[in-house]
C-alpha cells in the first residue's frame, strides 16, 4: 500500500475478512480460485507492511529483500496468471470459453517473462515520499509490450465473461490503472495494486450473486447467469 505500514496490515486485515467470506459463498471447486483474489491481496498487503517496516525500521531491515521479491511475485508473477484463469473456470460458454483461454495463454506468457526477470535481473525497492517506488533493472526492448500484454491479462477478462456484473469489476480496475499511471506513475505497481486490493471486494459482490443464482435455480449452471 502506497501510505504506511498501518495501512497495509490495515487493509490487509480487511480482505482477509472478505477473502473468507467470498470463499464461503463458493459453491463448487471451479469458483474458489475466483472466490480467493481478496485474500491474495491481503496476503500482499501484509507483505507490503512488513516491507514499509524495513525501510522504515532498521530492526527489520533484514525483511527487505524478501519482502520486496514475494510483494513482486504477487503483482507480476501471480496476477497476470490467475485472473483469467480464475475467470474461465466460472465460464460454462465454449465460445466465450475460447476467448477466455486465450487471455490464460497470453498471461502465462507474461508470468514466465516477469517471473524471468524477477530471478534474474536485480529490483530495489525505496521510500520515495509516501510511497514505495520499485526499481527494477528489466529489458527495456519488450518493457511497452510486456506492460499491455500485462493489462490484457489483468483487465480484458471481466468484459469477455458472461457472469453477472463481472464487466463493472475490469471497468473499476482500468479505471484504477489509469489513475495510478497518469497520477503516480513513479509508484504504479504499490498504487494500482492498492486500488486493485480495494475493489476485489467486488469479488465477494459477484460470487454473493452466484451464490444466490445457485439457490433460486439449482438445476442450471450457476456460471450462466447474465
Amino acid at each position: 500500500m502506497c501510505f504506511s505500514a498501518g495501512a497495509s496490515f490495515g487493509t490487509g486485515a480487511i480482505l482477509t475478512v472478505v477473502g473468507v467470506a467470498s470463499i464461503r459463498k463458493a459453491e463448487s471447486p471451479s469458483q474458489v480460485l475466483f472466490a480467493s483474489i481478496p485474500f491474495i491481496f491481503a496476503l500482499q498487503q501484509i507483505t507490503e507492511g512488513f516491507l514499509w517496516l524495513s525501510l522504515t525500521d532498521p530492526a527489520y531491515a533484514s525483511l527487505r529483500q524478501v519482502a520486496t521479491y514475494n510483494f513482486l511475485f504477487f503483482a507480476q508473477v501471480v496476477w497476470p496468471i490467475w485472473v483469467p484463469f480464475s475467470i474461465l473456470k466460472l465460464e460454462p460458454r465454449e465460445r466465450r470459453r475460447t476467448t477466455e483461454k486465450t487471455m490464460v495463454g497470453i498471461g502465462a506468457l507474461i508470468s514466465i517473462y516477469l517471473a524471468y526477470c524477477l530471478l534474474l535481473y536485480p529490483v530495489e525497492a525505496k521510500v520515495v515520499g509516501y510511497h514505495i517506488s520499485y526499481e527494477q533493472d528489466y529489458p527495456s526492448g519488450l518493457g511497452l509490450y510486456g506492460g499491455f500484454l500485462y493489462i490484457v491479462a489483468t483487465v480484458g477478462p471481466p468484459f469477455f465473461s458472461r457472469i453477472k456484473r463481472m464487466w463493472l469489476l475490469g471497468l473499476t480496475v482500468f479505471i484504477s490503472y489509469l489513475i495510478a499511471a497518469v497520477l503516480y506513475t513513479d509508484y504504479i505497481i504499490s498504487v494500482w495494486c492498492f486500488f486493485a486490493s480495494i475493489i476485489s471486494i467486488a469479488v465477494y459482490v459477484i460470487m454473493h450473486n452466484l451464490s444466490q443464482a445457485s439457490k433460486q435455480i439449482p438445476d442450471v449452471s450457476i456460471g450462466s447467469t447474465v
